[in-house]
């Protein structure tokens, strides 16, 4: 939380131990992703990726998952937040059956996942979809996401 203060954020409040991270940034602050992960590197010996999104934007990636409202038991849903929005060829080179019965769909700068064999058994990993998609990504549960997002309200 101090590197992202360090970063002229401000409210900073972290959320369990998994690098779920809400602040307020001035506007025009889109290098705090930039800074914090040089601080990191600079503290830590380890370049590792900082995934931000607004709070508008998770609202939509919430409004967007393709798999509310589908009967679906929510415990079972995830999303990865890429860094970067992959190309049309590179969706089209993923692998549909790849881990069945998981099903995914990629929308924007997120994938959303059904996993009712849950995450650990899943052949859908943030490995296969960073190689495929050339980006990188994060994962979050449905409940973390929700989380976050009333966090940020």
């Amino acid at each position: 939380a101090r590197m992202f203060a360090e970063a002229g954020c401000a409210d900073v409040r972290t959320y369990i131990q998994s690098g779920n991270v809400v602040f307020k940034a001035p506007a025009g602050a889109p290098k705090v992703a930039e800074v914090v992960a040089a601080n990191i590197e600079k503290r830590f010996g380890f370049r590792i990726p900082v995934i931000l999104r607004t709070s508008e934007q998770l609202v939509r990636t919430i409004r967007d998952n393709p798999f509310i409202g589908t009967g679906v038991d929510k415990k079972w849903l995830h999303v990865y937040f890429l860094a970067s929005v992959p190309s049309a060829g590179a969706i089209a080179s993923l692998d549909p059956a790849r881990s069945a019965p998981d099903v995914f769909q990629v929308r924007g700068q997120e994938i959303y996942l059904h996993l009712p064999n849950g995450m650990g058994r899943s052949k859908l990993t943030n490995a296969y979809f960073d190689s495929k998609l050339s980006t990188t990504c994060t994962a979050r549960n449905w409940a973390t996401v929700l989380k976050l997002s009333e966090m940020m309200e």
